[in-house]
């Protein structure tokens, strides 16, 4: 089935990947430079809204058994919170693909051409007129391509620009990606959950600061070397902001023979976060030893005790009431062994829910990812600009092409393969698949999958840092020289004035407004 998933992304990347070179370089054809950055910042808040609308309609379909309209739901016994739980995933795509389908109807009547204002210097005025389609002098040929190829590796901004922002791509997939499993196993949270608060607190937040940027740009008129500080400071601001969630984290839960023991004591049984097998005794004690319980079976109940066990049978439960996700299972012993009544030695299906110390820690993780991410905003309008200043009019389209190729190919794909290696090292019990071999992870050691993922995700984007200040220095040295240049050629052109003026005629200084004895 997976090839199926495969074709299905390639078409939908031939068809997407197109809007963002050419969308962006039409943009910028057309617009005025004061009005481009605000123009493109219009154009990512607005699609920021695509993302929002997918995390809500993802966190519905989240809550639907995937299987859903197939099985008796009835006889699901595992809810949404459940590390086994898979929602209806596949909706999403029929849903998608059918706006499309829809939204691409438009891009049909975009005209060919368009009306741009331009300065009409014999007049003093700013009209329309018809922006002509400048026909190629000769046939394009691949070698005309690779020439332009060439151009584009040999232009030191962009390569220090798509290095810089290669590094930077990588950290944020990787962190996107994983951002819902961070969320649940970290905090507790259900996959439905974390897309809706992704939805409607992260993304806002992103859209009001790329507009912001927009505006800001708009309003103090900024250049290059301006959009290029603005691009770093608040880039770098969100990524000190971030750094505080290493000590925004929860502890990990109690889970009988994996953190603690069956007395309730904390163990250094986390190592077996460092091997792919775990001991058959960390899960068998004296409560249990007679019942003949599955060590690899994981199907989690909460005591009274508010320990979780891996299953009702290795907490010891002799009977149980209801059915479904409503039944209690009763008598169990490995809670009587710790001294509580038998009254109370029962177990509902489902982990132990988190504390409220760390539904607090939440709640500040949230606070944190919404204003850095509002930070980082800033920077998306500036960042797409100083990539088109970076070349030549000419190599628009195709920097920005080759910038996305690049992007999707060494940050879209290797990003998720090498984070979800390591933060696999940080599991602390797999699950079983039905024909023996090794499932999902059930479980991570929560200390672990914090400072692996957080750190990783930091530690992509330190380096670059050190490459935008030196983007920074060279973009300096390239506007200085410009105007080096522009100061030069003016003074020469007065200079030539000068000597004209001393032998104009009498009808060539009236002309000018000059009152001058050398005229004739």
């Amino acid at each position: 089935m997976w090839v199926y998933i495969l074709i299905g992304n390639l078409l939908r990347g031939i068809g997407e990947t197109p809007i963002t070179p050419l969308g962006i370089s039409y943009i910028d054809d057309f617009a005025e430079s004061e009005n481009t950055p605000l123009y493109l910042a219009f154009l990512h808040t607005v699609a920021l809204f695509g993302p929002m609308a997918g995390f809500m309609l993802g966190s519905y379909f989240a809550k639907l058994y995937v299987d859903v309209g197939f099985v008796n739901m009835d006889e699901v016994t595992i809810s949404p919170q459940d590390a086994r739980w898979v929602g209806a995933w596949w909706m999403g795509h029929l849903v998608a693909g059918t706006i499309s389908l829809l939204v691409a109807i438009p891009f049909c009547f975009i005209p060919k051409s368009m009306k741009k204002l331009v300065e009409d210097k014999s007049l003093d005025l700013l009209t329309f007129k018809e922006k002509e389609t400048l026909e190629p002098q000769e046939k394009a040929t691949m070698k005309g391509f690779f020439l332009a190829l060439k151009k584009l590796a040999f232009n030191r901004l962009y390569v220090v620009l798509v290095v810089l922002t290669l590094m930077q791509v990588n950290s944020f997939i990787g962190f996107i990606t994983y951002k819902p499993k961070y969320m649940e196993q970290q905090y507790g949270q259900s996959i439905s959950r974390s897309n809706f608060i992704t939805g409607v607190s992260t993304l806002p937040a992103a859209a009001v600061g790329m507009l912001l940027g927009g505006l800001i740009m708009k309003k103090y008129k900024f250049g290059f070397l301006s959009a290029s500080k603005l691009a770093f400071a608040s880039s770098f601001i969100a990524f000190i902001l971030s750094l505080t969630v290493f000590i925004i984290g929860c502890e990990n839960k109690d889970v009988a023979g994996i953190t603690v023991t069956y007395n309730g004591q904390v163990d250094d049984l986390i190592l077996l976060s460092k091997i792919d097998t775990f001991h058959e005794s960390n899960f068998l004690a004296s409560c249990n030893a007679d019942c003949r319980c599955s060590t690899s079976q994981w199907d989690p109940v909460c005591g009274d005790n508010n320990i979780t066990y891996m299953s009702a049978c290795l907490a010891g439960c002799k009977s149980s009431s209801g059915v479904g996700k409503t039944i209690v299972y009763h008598n169990c012993s490995c809670l009587q062994s710790m001294d509580f009544p038998t009254a109370n030695s029962s177990v509902k299906p489902g982990a132990c829910p988190r504390t409220d110390k760390c539904a607090s820690m939440f709640l500040n993780y949230v606070i944190l990812q919404v204003f850095s991410t509002f930070v980082y905003g800033i920077a998306g309008s500036a960042s797409y600009v100083i990539i088109l200043w970076s070349v030549s009019p000419e190599l628009k389209s195709l920097s920005l092409g080759v910038y996305m190729l690049l992007m999707r190919t060494l940050a879209g794909i290797p990003a998720p393969i090498y984070f979800g290696a390591l933060i696999d090292r940080t599991c602390l019990k797999w699950g079983t698949k039905s024909c023996g071999g090794k499932g999902a992870c059930r479980m991570y050691d929560a200390a672990s999958f914090r400072n692996t993922f957080v750190g990783l995700t930091a530690g992509m984007r330190a380096p670059s840092y050190i490459l935008f200040i030196l983007y920074i220095y060279m973009v300096k040295k390239s506007v200085s020289k410009k105007s080096s240049e522009d100061k030069a050629q003016q003074e020469n052109g007065e200079t030539k004035k000068e000597v004209n003026l001393e032998h104009a005629t009498k009808e060539e200084c009236t002309a000018l407004g000059v009152e001058k004895e050398s005229c004739m």
